[in-house]
């Protein structure tokens, strides 16, 4: 398996477009899962869109341990493989889907007989909570479908193979949609089930997913192995080091968004408004900063492991230039459809121009956000989850909302637009000084151990 993909050896531009292009597809295949989950149940009416939107915070808090076990196993795993430790990446690989599997399902079990006083805390009014429950019973029943799908693309990822895992993906979206109207509304023998047809549609989803992960894991790249009973406690040490600050550092940011929403909610509903859907247009732009950031931990961890820290930092430095450069170019393009792209998300003339307002500001400062992004990869690859969890506090806490907070005090809305992108530059160009400060740290002739190991791990 070792460099199977070309990860240590191939030109590191060429691999990195590789491995990227096929992620932009599975992420694309995400937000239309979202997106088509949405459309339907909002034909429900109101009442049904509205209990959809309040599972949000609770559905993403819960996948984001899925997240942080992932990125816990990507960059473990790529680190083993560079070494060409491959018995070891299949027992941590095992023991890594194993630990998803439990927390997940301890947190759904919970989340399963509190639904109410949570969601009631949540602002759930008489109306919509009985459709929250038909909706999230389901979901907490069939959650850790999902972990293994989740988790095993994270390992099969590891490998260098990400065109697997966004065809698993593709494919799952591709079940959803098709199902997702036939149990939603009936078909045939099959019954109206509303919004709980919704949730079932995923699950059926899901249980697809796994099954082909599990194929690829034990069939193909044979990183499925038995438990080790010796190495358990061990190796989820391993993990969750780097998984447990990766699943806070995925929180942060709907964190943010909710504290900038607060703030936003001071100059009317219009203003909240065009927010939330800008927030919808920013996930389409940022997509392949997405997919880089998640290539490059195991390509940097590939490369650590093969003892070639030059390699590893060229590639980050590289994603960090390229995404400066690509969503400049973005922003360049974005400029003459802005008006016309903000029409398409509301009717009211006050949203169009706040949504258009944003889209001038914010995403040209999208590429220094993508810096941190690349930094935050970067850490966990060398096995510093705490640095790369300061980095993405220090982006949200100490520049973007302090901006956005001094530029809603002094300028409104637009002076909060302009604070999150002065806050994004400010946190990029720190990044980028950081990431030559690594390199020049981690080059040195003394930063890998006779072992095989990286000072500092």
């Amino acid at each position: 398996m070792q460099d199977k993909h070309g990860l240590l050896t191939a030109p590191i531009r060429h691999v990195l477009r590789r491995m990227t292009i096929p992620m932009i597809f599975g992420m694309v295949s995400i937000l239309m899962f979202n997106l088509v989950d949405t459309f339907f149940i909002s034909l429900l009416g109101t009442q049904a869109l509205a209990a959809i939107s309040f599972t949000f915070p609770v559905t993403f808090a819960v996948n984001c341990i899925t997240m942080g076990i992932g990125v816990g196993l990507s960059t473990c795993l790529g680190r083993l493989i560079g070494q060409g430790e491959i018995k070891s990446a299949a027992r941590l690989s095992t023991h890594g889907l194993i630990l998803a599997v439990l927390l997940v399902a301890s947190v759904s079990l919970i989340g399963f007989f509190t639904i109410n006083p949570l969601f009631v805390l949540l602002g759930a009014t008489s109306k919509t909570l009985p459709l929250i429950n038909q909706y999230m019973q389901v979901w907490y029943l069939t959650i850790p479908l999902l972990v293994i799908p989740m988790a095993g693309n994270s390992a099969i990822r590891a490998t260098g193979d990400t065109k697997t895992p966004a065809i698993i993906m593709v494919m799952a979206g591709a079940i959803n949609g098709l199902l997702d109207p036939i149990l939603i509304f009936g078909y045939g023998p099959i019954p109206e089930l509303g919004i709980q047809g919704a949730a079932i549609a995923s699950a059926i989803s899901w249980m697809c997913a796994l099954l082909a992960s599990f194929y690829i894991l034990i069939k193909r790249d044979k990183l499925i192995t038995s438990p080790s009973q010796q190495h358990l406690g061990q190796d989820w040490a391993t993990i969750l080091k780097i998984g447990t600050p990766a699943a806070i550092t995925n929180a942060m940011t709907p964190i943010t968004g909710a504290i900038i929403m607060m703030i936003l909610s001071s100059f009317g509903t219009a203003a909240v408004a065009a927010y939330g859907a800008a927030q919808r247009i920013e996930s389409i732009l940022i997509i392949v900063l997405m997919s880089l950031t998640s290539v490059l931990t195991p390509f940097m961890a590939q490369n650590l492991g093969a003892k070639n820290p030059h390699r590893s930092f060229a590639g980050m430095l590289l994603s960090m230039r390229f995404s400066i450069l690509f969503q400049l170019l973005i922003f360049i393009m974005l400029i003459p459809i802005s008006l016309s792209l903000a029409s398409i998300f509301s009717s009211d003339h006050s949203v169009q121009h706040m949504i258009w307002l944003y889209l001038i500001i914010v995403p040209a400062s999208y590429g220094f956000q993508g810096v941190i992004m690349m930094l935050v990869s970067s850490l966990n690859a060398l096995h510093q989850p705490m640095k790369a969890l300061q980095w993405s506090l220090v982006r949200l806490f100490i520049f973007i909302l302090p901006g956005a907070y001094i530029g809603s005090y002094f300028y409104h809305v637009e002076g909060l637009f302009a604070g999150i992108a002065i806050g994004n530059i400010a946190g990029g160009v720190g990044g980028y000084l950081y990431g030559l400060k690594l390199r020049k740290k981690y080059t040195t002739p003394d930063a890998i151990t006779p072992r095989g190991e990286i000072n500092g791990d």
